[in-house]
């Protein structure tokens, strides 16, 4: 029996070491370190069980990869940000790409953007795409993540287009950059933040945004650089310019570093609205009006309601708080104003799918 077993590793250690077709030689992205021991996968063929006579390993979809087909226009160095492209694909997995998408597929694939121009600007000198490679590789970017595994709808999800790419309405993407902000500053404010205290203190993000108004304004007034005043027709130039200032930071860190600083940020602005569409509440009122005198009816229609606030996408806690307290003012203008929260046993959990948080815990 012992050497049965023997056999049967040896069998399979062997068939985890075979490397799979020709295929991306010298372009593939799949991760080596967390798969090395499992079975090579062509993208043609179905999932091989890890041993003999066993169902296929819970990790498949993650390994199981395909063929991108670029365009051979972009020229973006993807292989030098391969990690960062599996941690998106993996994050913004096809099944849960639409539930995830404000708290986690989102963010990382606007920084895994952010992380990829910003390093390709150290050979360029450039902190944006041009307009006529700005789209093949926005669709380049699209394939890759796919074939690893990530929905085929990304821009749709994420709302990105390929002026995401360029400078947008930003005045300034090249050397003028280091020249007009105060770049020691900037690296020195946002080079290693603390998560929690930067959400509150937003010393890297005051930097950013001060750096983003000087940028902005360089298409308006460029004598008005000490203490500049930002009108708001120019709200959108800023915005633009924040996404270059970014860049620039993604360049003087490695991208690891970058991704972890960029998500610290972006953290920081996802827990401050509520993300959730509240639709029409007749039905509660209906239910819970006339200082609720049937409790049972009353709390079948919050649940009702709330279960189909669940189905829209994953909140965080924060943002499940700020959801709660927008439903609770609205309950008030339907002149419900006893505490169902408390009658019905609903709390912050009740405003998301937290469930799945056990499911993405065993699948990383």
């Amino acid at each position: 029996m012992l050497l049965i077993e023997l056999l049967m590793f040896l069998a399979c250690f062997h068939e985890c070491l075979s490397s799979p077709t020709d295929h991306l030689k010298s372009y593939m992205l799949t991760e080596r370190r967390a798969d090395a021991f499992l079975p090579a996968i062509t993208p043609s063929a179905s999932p091989q069980p890890f041993l003999p006579l066993l169902a296929p390993s819970p990790l498949t979809p993650f390994t199981n990869s395909t063929i991108p087909k670029l365009s051979g226009l972009c020229i973006l160095n993807f292989t030098a940000a391969q990690d960062l492209m599996i941690m998106t694909s993996i994050d913004c997995w096809a099944a849960f790409a639409p539930l995830l998408a404000n708290v986690i597929c989102c963010p990382q694939l606007l920084a895994t953007l952010v992380i990829l121009i910003g390093q390709l600007s150290k050979e360029t000198g450039v902190l944006a795409l041009n307009r006529t490679l700005a789209k093949p590789c926005l669709s380049d970017i699209e394939q890759i993540l796919e074939g690893q595994g990530a929905g085929e709808n990304l821009k749709q999800v994420c709302s990105i287009h390929p002026s995401n790419l360029t400078e947008a309405s930003c005045p300034v993407k090249d050397d003028e950059f280091e020249n007009t902000v105060n770049s020691s500053e900037l690296l020195a404010s946002c080079e290693k933040i603390d998560p929690v205290k930067e959400c509150c203190d937003q010393v890297c993000q005051g930097t950013i945004s001060d750096a983003a108004t000087r940028l902005a304004l360089k298409a308006s007034d460029p004598l008005s650089m000490d203490g500049p005043q930002v009108l708001p027709e120019q709200s959108t130039r800023v915005n633009d310019c924040k996404t270059i200032v970014l860049r620039w930071l993604a360049s003087k860190l490695g991208p690891y570093h970058a991704k972890e600083i960029l998500r610290g940020l972006t953290n920081c602005n996802v827990n401050k609205v509520c993300p959730l569409v509240f639709p029409n509440m007749k039905h509660v009122a209906n239910s819970c009006g006339n200082g609720i005198s049937n409790p049972t009816t009353c709390c079948d229609a919050m649940d009702s309601y709330v279960s189909h606030l669940q189905k829209q996408t994953l909140v965080t806690n924060l943002q499940a708080l700020d959801c709660a307290t927008s439903l609770g003012l609205k309950l008030q203008k339907y002149n419900i104003t006893k505490n169902v929260y408390s009658l019905c046993h609903l709390s912050l959990k009740d405003f998301s799918l937290q469930g799945w948080f056990c499911i993405l815990m065993y699948l990383e």
